[in-house]
């Protein structure tokens, strides 16, 4: 990986939202301290993604432009890895940066090392222990840490996961989740756009509930049952509301409207810029997530958080207090509500806590890293 007495050059990689908000203080920090930077977007999501690109100024240098309707990991994956074959022989970087568990990410994992160009993984070290649960992500993290080369993990924990796995201790630095660093920078700034104000405004009074749910595991069954328990919670307290920006995918959006359209004090809101989310997280009451992000941003805010899924990798919000791990019954899900409804010791203690993702110089660590090693 080494470029003697020039500047280094650093590729970053990203193709989905979460992508996007984590990388970007990696590239502010990049050009900050004088690596020579060239963004690559998949465009594996598009919509989404846009907002996020203009919310951060970004300049997409090379757009690989995946996206299409009903596509498969499989499609994504290839198209990712043919395309960004021509790019990276093109831009030939010393260090190719990628993020988390998503298939963009591992595309260009295994692209970047078949052309033997460095990888380095931001967000390493997290696991599931079940390789099909969350799916892909749990082995597309699996499999980045094979071929990574620089391995940036958030935490601790990851870091002895990484270990245990064989990644030299040389090759590690803990470096906390710039998605902390995001967070924190919108949040000195972050007003609502007019129409949420007015719906925060319209809410003031209730106990306001925010969900997110779109992961692939959720879809049928427990997404349905998860939105009835809800539905039946809203509609037997009346000082209560739930916001719910629904995630654009069919699979969410037809289990939405179906279940929730139409309830007195449920709202079915468009997806949201990262202002108008972060204002909705600090009204919040309690978070509802399925979301491995959310799990890293609401302990910022003091907000509790009931993730809805089997298992979770990151453990340190549930050991911290901050986040209950609910399963995936619906009925679990019930009786943490009632609970927090009827008894709000563990609600107001999050208050108390640290976030353990993070202190906001996340991206700082990791560029300084790069440059002692490349």
């Amino acid at each position: 990986m080494s470029r003697k007495n020039k500047s280094p050059k650093v590729a970053v990689l990203f193709g989905t939202r979460p992508e996007l908000i984590k990388l970007a203080p990696v590239i502010a920090a990049a050009k900050k301290l004088g690596i020579d930077t060239v963004t690559i977007s998949s465009s594996q999501h598009t919509d989404l993604l846009k907002p996020f690109i203009d919310a951060f100024s970004i300049r997409i240098d090379h757009d690989l432009r995946v996206m299409r309707a009903g596509q498969s990991p499989n499609d994504v994956a290839s198209r990712a890895i043919a395309r960004l074959d021509r790019v990276l022989t093109e831009v030939r970087p010393d260090l190719l940066l990628v993020q988390g568990d998503t298939t963009t990410a591992l595309a260009g994992a295994i692209a970047a090392f078949n052309l033997g160009i460095g990888v380095g993984h931001v967000e390493a070290g997290l696991r599931s222990g079940d390789r099909k649960n969350p799916f892909p992500e749990e082995m597309n993290r699996r499999l980045i840490t094979r071929l990574a080369d620089l391995h940036f993990a958030a935490t601790t924990h990851n870091r002895e996961t990484l270990i245990a796995e064989g990644v030299s201790k040389s090759n590690i630095a803990v470096t906390g989740n710039p998605v902390v660093d995001s967070l924190l920078r919108f949040a000195e700034t972050a007003k609502p756009n007019r129409q949420l104000a007015k719906l925060i405004e319209s809410t003031s009074g209730t106990r306001r509930i925010l969900l997110t749910t779109h992961r692939r595991e959720s879809f049928g069954s427990a997404m349905e049952g998860n939105l009835r328990v809800l539905r039946e919670f809203i509609e037997s307290r009346a000082d209560l509301s739930l916001l719910f920006p629904v995630h654009p995918n069919p699979n969410v959006r037809k289990v939405a409207n179906s279940i929730l359209g139409g309830i007195d004090r449920v709202f079915l809101l468009e997806p949201l810029g990262y202002s108008d989310f972060i204002a909705l997280v600090r009204g919040s009451w309690l978070i509802v997530s399925d979301s491995g992000g959310v799990q890293e941003e609401a302990p910022s805010f003091g907000k509790p958080l009931l993730v809805i899924r089997a298992n979770t990798e990151r453990p340190e919000a549930v050991e911290a207090g901050v986040a209950k791990l609910v399963g995936n019954s619906s009925k679990a899900l019930k009786g943490h509500l009632e609970h927090a409804y009827g008894d709000e010791t563990w609600i107001n203690s999050v208050k108390k806590q640290k976030n353990p993702f993070g202190d906001g110089r996340s991206a700082e660590r990791i560029v300084k890293f790069i440059l002692r090693k490349i």
